[in-house]
C-alpha cells in the first residue's frame, strides 16, 4: 500500500539522519585516516568580533581576547559593530590604547546590515594572513588561536573550525538538550574531518586564510557558506577540538525557537546559493555530507508529519500502526507538557528531549515555509 511506503520510508529517513549517518561516518573513519598534520606556527592573525548592541558583553570579550596566549605583535582585534545604538562603540574605543600593545580597531558598519555584511566590511581592514571570526558573547580558551592556526601548516587547509562548548548556567531544559545536541554534532565533525573535510564551521570560532575569503551576500549565513566557498576552491576544512570557545545556552524555548529559525532560514538560503556542491558526480563526498547531515535534518519535520498522518490512517485496520500513532501522540504530549512546565520554571528531565526535538523541528518547518515564500533573515537581535 502506498501509505505504508510513505510511513516506512519516512521512518527510515529519520533513522538515517539521526543514527544511520553518524554510524556510517564513524565506520568510515575506522578505515580512512586523512587527519591533518599540524605544527606550531604563529602567523599574523586578525580576530574579527561581530557585535550589535553588546555593551553587556563586549568589555569581557575584549579582556578575554587580550589575554589569549598568542604573540601580541602578531594579533589584532577588529570589532565589527553593525550599527550598534548602545554603548558598544564607546567601550571598544577605550581598548584602542591597551597595555598589551595589541591593535584594537572599532570598525563601525552603518545601516544595520547584518553579520555577514559586517564581516565583509571588516575583512577589508584586516592585516592578518589568517582571519578568525568570533561573537561578542563567546569567550576563548587561552590557547584557542594557537590551536586554530596550527592546522594551516597544511597548504590544503583553507579554513578551520573550533569547538564551541555550551554552558548551561541555570540548568534550563533547553540548555541541557542543546549541550547534548552539540556534543553529538562535534562527534560527527571529528569523524568527518578524519575522513577528509567538514562542510560548515562553528560561527563563534573559526578561521580562514584571508586570501581565500569570499565576499558573500548579506542574506547568506557566513559560517556555513564561507567554508563551502573555500571547499569549492579545492581546499579542505579542518576541525580543531582543542580550539575552544565557551558560550551560554539559551534558556527559554521561545528564544531557542527564534534563534533556530534565523539560523536555519539563512542556512537553507546559503545552501541554495552553493547548490553546485550538491552535485554528487562532481563533489561526491561534500554532496553526501550536505544531503545527509543538512538537508535530511531540515526535512525531519516533514517526515514526522507523514508518519503521524499515515499511522493515523493505517491505525483503523492494524494494531501495530495504532500503537505507533499513540506513541507519537504521547511523545508530542510530553513536549507540550514540557513547554508548559518550562514557562513556570519547573524542570523535569523526562520532558527535555521531547520538548527540544519538537522545538527545533518546528523551527525547521517554519524556516522551510519562509524559504519557499522567498523570505530571509539578515540581522540578528542580542537576546542576553
Amino acid at each position: 500500500m502506498v501509505v505504508e511506503v510513505f510511513f516506512w520510508g519516512s521512518c527510515a529517513l529519520i533513522l538515517y539522519a539521526y543514527i544511520g549517518y553518524p554510524a556510517l561516518i564513524t565506520l568510515a573513519s575506522f578505515f580512512v585516516d586523512n587527519r591533518i598534520k599540524t605544527a606550531t606556527v604563529e602567523p599574523f592573525v586578525s580576530l574579527v568580533i561581530s557585535a550589535y548592541n553588546e555593551e553587556k558583553d563586549i568589555g569581557e570579550k575584549l579582556n578575554n581576547s587580550l589575554s589569549l596566549d598568542y604573540p601580541k605583535n602578531k594579533l589584532e582585534i577588529i570589532v565589527a559593530s553593525d550599527g550598534s545604538t548602545d554603548a558598544t562603540d564607546e567601550i571598544v574605543k577605550k581598548y584602542e590604547n591597551n597595555r598589551k600593545g595589541v591593535r584594537v580597531v572599532l570598525h563601525r558598519v552603518e545601516g544595520r546590515l547584518g553579520k555577514t555584511a559586517a564581516q565583509n566590511s571588516a575583512i577589508k581592514v584586516c592585516q592578518g594572513e589568517i582571519v578568525a571570526f568570533s561573537d561578542a558573547a563567546s569567550l576563548y580558551d587561552r590557547n584557542a588561536i594557537h590551536a586554530l592556526v596550527r592546522n594551516f601548516t597544511d597548504p590544503n587547509v583553507g579554513a578551520v573550525s573550533g569547538l564551541c562548548k555550551y554552558i548551561n548556567k541555570n540548568q534550563s531544559a533547553v540548555g541541557l538538550a542543546t549541550i547534548l545536541f552539540w556534543n553529538i554534532e562535534s562527534y560527527i565533525k571529528s569523524n568527518q574531518a578524519k575522513i577528509k573535510t567538514i562542510t560548515g564551521c562553528s560561527g563563534c570560532i573559526y578561521a580562514v586564510r584571508k586570501d581565500l575569503y569570499t565576499e558573500l551576500p548579506p542574506s547568506i549565513i557566513s559560517d556555513l557558506v564561507e567554508p563551502l566557498a573555500i571547499l569549492h576552491k579545492g581546499y579542505r576544512i579542518a576541525f580543531e577540538p582543542l580550539a575552544l570557545a565557551f558560550e551560554e545556552t539559551t534558556e527559554k524555548p521561545k528564544d531557542e525557537f527564534r534563534m533556530r529559525v534565523r539560523v536555519i532560514v539563512r542556512g537553507m538560503n546559503g545552501l541554495l546559493f552553493m547548490r553546485k556542491l550538491l552535485n554528487p558526480f562532481k563533489y561526491p563526498l561534500v554532496s553526501f555530507q550536505l544531503l545527509s547531515h543538512k538537508v535530511l535534518r531540515w526535512c525531519v519535520p516533514v517526515f514526522c508529519i507523514i508518519i503521524y498522518l499515515s499511522s493515523l490512517f493505517l491505525a483503523r485496520d492494524n494494531e501495530m500502526y495504532r500503537d505507533f500513532f499513540l506513541a507519537q501522540s504521547l511523545f508530542y504530549f510530553l513536549a507540550i507538557i514540557g513547554l508548559a512546565l518550562e514557562r513556570k520554571g519547573i524542570r523535569i528531565k523526562l520532558f527535555f528531549l521531547p520538548m527540544y526535538f519538537t522545538v527545533i523541528n518546528a523551527a525547521s518547518l517554519v524556516s522551510m515555509v519562509k524559504v519557499f515564500k522567498g523570505e530571509n533573515i539578515v540581522v540578528w537581535q542580542t537576546q542576553r
